[in-house]
């Protein structure tokens, strides 16, 4: 293949990114502005099982918290960088299952409590919330696209990796710091 064909192929895969990442920055762009103009209720998820919200919040938080490592060595495992083969099964149920523990988390964040802004804790908790679920968005969108440069989705993984890693220290570690650890 010549210079000027790959290049022209590197370019027309990138641009199959264009779609995911937009609907991704959409999915952000919504929750914050719904979590800034809807009035907090104050309540949402019964918080069964657990001591209170912030309790069922902070361990739910925790359980996917742990299932992204889980996340990032089956992935490394998946792209041959650890030298040992995790079934990909892992790698997909792990992410799902950490998905699915976010969910009541998110919508007790949103629906009680809006998107706030007056702590910077707060702030960047509900920044990250935002952007981890837009940026999950464009993950879910990319990974059935074909031609996409082998970079992408590696890097979006990152990402999410990243904002729930950062979800967690600006909500369960302080939970448990600050309040202390109960169910």
């Amino acid at each position: 293949m010549t210079a000027v064909a790959q290049s022209r192929q590197q370019r027309h895969g990138a641009a199959g990114l264009l779609v995911p990442l937009l609907v991704g920055g959409l999915v952000m762009v919504a929750l914050g502005v719904y979590g800034r103009l809807h009035t907090p209720t104050g309540f949402a998820v019964g918080p069964a099982g657990f001591s209170g919200p912030l309790a069922m919040k902070s361990w739910l938080t925790t359980g996917a918290f742990v299932l992204a490592f889980v996340q990032i060595v089956s992935a490394l495992s998946m792209w041959g960088k650890l030298g040992i083969r995790i079934p990909a099964g892992v790698h997909r149920w792990s992410g799902r299952l950490a998905f699915v523990l976010t969910i009541p988390v998110a919508f007790h964040c949103l629906y009680a409590l809006g998107f706030q802004y007056d702590v910077p804790r707060v702030l960047i908790h509900s920044l990250l919330g935002c952007f981890f679920y837009g940026i999950f968005t464009a993950k879910m969108l990319a990974l059935p696209r074909k031609g996409l440069p082998g970079w992408s989705l590696p890097v979006l993984g990152s990402l999410a990796f990243t904002a729930l890693v950062g979800l967690w220290l600006t909500s369960s570690f302080w939970f448990f710091t600050t309040i202390g650890v109960s169910f």
